[in-house]
């Protein structure tokens, strides 16, 4: 198998780290509700993520 990972296995990873993140501003009071949701709808976009 080896220690690769696919383009769309790299694609999703970021996106998990990056809305790990964001749920951490949210829980710690760094940024809104709207906030959030306004950026986790922006990096589904742009990632061309679909809802789980």
């Amino acid at each position: 198998m080896g220690d690769f990972m696919n383009e769309n296995d790299k694609k999703i990873q970021l996106y998990e780290n990056q809305k790990q993140m964001l749920d951490m501003f949210l829980k710690n009071g760094a940024i809104s509700k709207a906030q959030y949701d306004k950026s986790l709808g922006g990096l589904k976009e742009k990632m061309g993520i679909k809802e789980d």
